[in-house]
């Protein structure tokens, strides 16, 4: 009686890098389907992080008569409300690449058009730009101070 051994990931850290075979198509059907996994598994930890946020804030909110306690309460919800603003920009340009990938236009850079790169995927699966573009942008805002 054969049995399955593999496990789906539950988180972004459980795959393992895609390994690109001999002759293999860049962002063939494979491809895809591992930075849609990818993807999804990182907007899903982004959403708990979410519902965590606003259950602690739920269970943790209290009226300190101390205007100490009360200001780094006040601090700490701050934060966190940053933090999950910056989450919820990250979730919409997931969704966003999530969209490229349908129309098969995921990988390439935007402005160029030329192969992103699985390596470069691999480390920012949201990345929209080759690393020659990406480098030159960043040298111009630098140039710019922006």
């Amino acid at each position: 009686m054969p049995t399955d051994t593999t496990v789906a990931p539950k988180t972004v850290a459980d795959v393992a890098p895609y390994q690109t075979g001999a002759g293999e198509e860049y962002m063939c059907e494979q491809q895809r389907e591992h930075f849609k996994l990818i993807l999804n598994l990182w907007k899903q930890e982004l959403m708990e992080e979410v519902d965590r946020t606003v259950h602690h804030m739920k269970d943790e909110a209290a009226n300190f008569p101390d205007p100490a306690d009360r200001a780094s309460q006040e601090e700490e919800f701050s934060i966190e409300l940053r933090t999950r603003d910056r989450e919820r920009k990250l979730i919409r340009k997931i969704n966003k690449t999530l969209e490229l990938i349908e129309q098969d236009d995921y990988g390439f850079c935007e402005t160029c058009g030329v192969e992103i790169g699985i390596r470069r995927l691999e480390a920012r699966p949201t990345a929209e730009k080759c690393i020659d573009c990406k480098t030159l942008d960043e040298i111009k805002e630098k140039q710019l101070g922006l």
